[in-house]
């Protein structure tokens, strides 16, 4: 049994971001020599998340839509009173209650287990920002 690690470095440009990270974590996946196993993906943020879902256009627009819709910005927030980074950020904090900090997905023949619609997505919910980590694991065997 083996576990490998890498971490995904990027930088956003919206305040709230969908970006597709599927063919990175594809790419560091097919290169570990791993056949079977699990590929956990973690964001190291607590304003993005990690999600997969499908890659269309039009929805990533509806979902752009329902996040803004479901926790606006300019909320009457508490934690925006006295933010510890100068951010208003409450709402960002407060979308990530509703979607995971990871995802683990199954690696088999050395090829990551996802359906045919299914892409892997770094969602930004407090951007622009300069930097974000996501921590890819990998533990199988060859």
């Amino acid at each position: 049994m083996q576990i490998l690690r890498h971490r995904i470095e990027l930088a956003t440009v919206a305040p709230i971001q969908i970006l597709d990270i599927t063919e990175q974590v594809r790419g560091f996946a097919g290169a570990s020599g791993i056949r079977d196993g699990l590929v956990t993906v973690s964001c190291l943020h607590t304003t993005a998340r990690v999600n997969i879902n499908e890659r269309e256009p039009q929805l990533q627009r509806d979902m752009l839509i329902y996040l803004k819709r479901l926790v606006p910005r300019d909320g009457d927030y508490l934690h925006n009173l006295e933010p510890i980074d100068g951010r208003d950020n409450a709402h960002s904090h407060l979308l990530g209650l509703f979607m995971n900090s990871s995802e683990t997905i199954p690696l088999a023949d050395g090829a990551l287990v996802l359906g045919e619609w299914q892409s892997i997505f770094f969602i930004e919910l407090d951007g622009p920002r300069e930097r974000r980590g996501i921590e890819l694991q990998i533990l199988g065997k060859e």
